[in-house]
């Protein structure tokens, strides 16, 4: 296993982990290169090729101006998301471009940016090419780079490559083994989850980026809940996080405590989902898409379920739902153009379910149960955006993504784990082939389902 936890968990800028986050890494990384190398002075001009869903569904996740900001230096983790309409508007207003902020070069998006809608790179839908050219038009560097889900990125040749990765104390691929490890190694996931990620950092500084997460998770949520407005993009999408919240805390001594609860549930959900939209900062979890239904869940846990919750009770929510993600990237796919929203909605949703199943002091059999329960109900769902924006139907999903995440929970919490027929490992497989099986159209193009309809 060489995937770590805040490989899952990565802070990020919306509206899209594979079309936006991954984009930006691959233009950061392109030009990196180039200066690496010494050769960045000679660089003239670049062009950059878009292809499959990356053009497709570009323009509303903004694939453009992320590789802009990548170009010019920027990644999502260190980005100040305030000054990034400034940004674009300079590059487009003086059609020059800052290659990492050293080298300036003419850049004109309509003549630099070429989007190819019909074709699709061999290896994944999610692909695009980088070339830069000396002042003779010779290149002098290009790279094809692909955005597997959840803004991981790989170049061409190490797409199918076998990494040997790196080697940790307890490893697992299925969940039977993760399980498994626990139980031989009379350890629990969060401390078998620690020594692992040992091998990528310390245990300390794990600990801090798990609480960083938490912290930037929750303060989506109450920007979220107190940032009114419209979204972007031409749909004229209210944001709706803010006025569900205000109503339910004028009527929180009236209205039945579930549907109080519940109603949080959603606002926290569809907080972060509009935070996302709208290109804010937020976690990607697995992917920015489905970005809040972890954030929800975990503060559900942490605000609902009257037992109480230390840094240690958040660092384990976040370590199992982390090790559920692992199981899928490793297993199946987090990406929705490969496999439809059941590869983020679903996934987080499954994450979230074992993950406070777990917290709650459920066992490993509950927890399993629990994550493939979340999952058994969201296989073949479509990622079909409308004009390639993450608004619909996407920050509603989130919203039902987290209560059925909890409704998981609460049932294999209750019922007898025996009655175990179907575990995480074989809904694993059976989304992935789902996956595969689904007509392209219904996989982040936005030309089937929802998509078709005209606002």
């Amino acid at each position: 296993m060489s995937i770590s936890v805040l490989d899952i968990f990565s802070i990020s800028i919306g509206p899209s982990s594979s079309h936006t986050a991954g984009p930006i890494r691959a233009a950061y990384k392109f030009v990196n290169n180039i200066f690496k190398q010494q050769q960045l002075s000679k660089v003239y001009a670049i062009k950059i090729d878009l292809y499959g869903s990356l053009a497709l569904t570009g323009k509303g996740h903004k694939t453009d101006e992320a590789i802009f900001l990548g170009l010019c230096g920027k990644l999502p983790e260190t980005l100040d998301t305030d000054e990034v309409r400034n940004i674009i508007q300079k590059i487009v207003s003086d059609g020059k471009i800052s290659l990492l902020g050293k080298q300036e070069i003419n850049f004109d998006p309509k003549m630099h940016v070429l989007w190819h809608y019909k074709d699709v790179l061999p290896l994944h839908t999610n692909g695009m090419q980088f070339r830069a050219y000396d002042v003779t038009g010779d290149i002098i560097f290009s790279e094809v780079y692909y955005s597997i889900g959840g803004g991981f990125i790989v170049t061409e040749q190490e797409f199918n490559e076998k990494s040997v990765g790196v080697e940790v104390k307890y490893p697992f691929k299925t969940a039977k083994e993760l399980w498994g490890q626990c139980e031989n190694n009379k350890i629990s996931i969060k401390d078998l989850m620690l020594a692992n990620e040992s091998s990528f950092r310390s245990i300390a500084e794990t600990k801090s980026a798990l609480l960083n997460i938490a912290e930037i998770m929750e303060s989506s949520i109450k920007k979220g809940c107190s940032t009114k407005g419209i979204l972007e993009g031409g749909l004229q999408v209210r944001r709706r996080a803010s006025d569900l919240y205000e109503s339910l805390q004028q009527k929180k001594d009236v209205l039945p405590r579930h549907t109080y609860v519940m109603g949080c549930v959603s606002a926290y959900a569809l907080a972060v989902a509009e935070e996302n939209a709208s290109g804010g900062r937020i976690i990607t979890a697995p992917t920015n898409g489905a970005a809040g239904i972890i954030p929800a869940v975990l503060q559900y846990y942490k605000e609902f379920c009257e037992v109480e919750v230390t840094d240690e009770d958040v660092m384990t929510f976040l370590l199992v739902a982390g090790a559920i993600a692992i199981l899928y990237k490793s297993n199946a796919s987090i990406s929705g153009a490969e496999v439809g929203c059941q590869g983020e909605v679903g996934v987080a949703c499954s994450m979230a379910a074992g993950a406070l199943t777990i917290a709650l002091g459920g066992s490993y059999q509950q927890g399993d149960k629990a994550a493939k329960i979340a999952m058994e109900h969201n296989l073949g769902l479509t990622c079909d955006p409308i004009m390639g924006l993450v608004q619909i139907p996407c920050i509603e999903r989130n919203a039902f993504g987290a209560s059925r995440a909890i409704d998981a929970a609460a049932m294999s919490l209750i019922e007898n784990e025996s009655e175990h027929k179907v575990s995480l490992d074989d809904v694993i497989k059976t989304m992935l082939k789902t996956g595969l099986d689904m007509q392209a159209k219904y996989k982040e193009t936005s030309e089937g389902g929802l998509a078709d309809i005209i606002c």
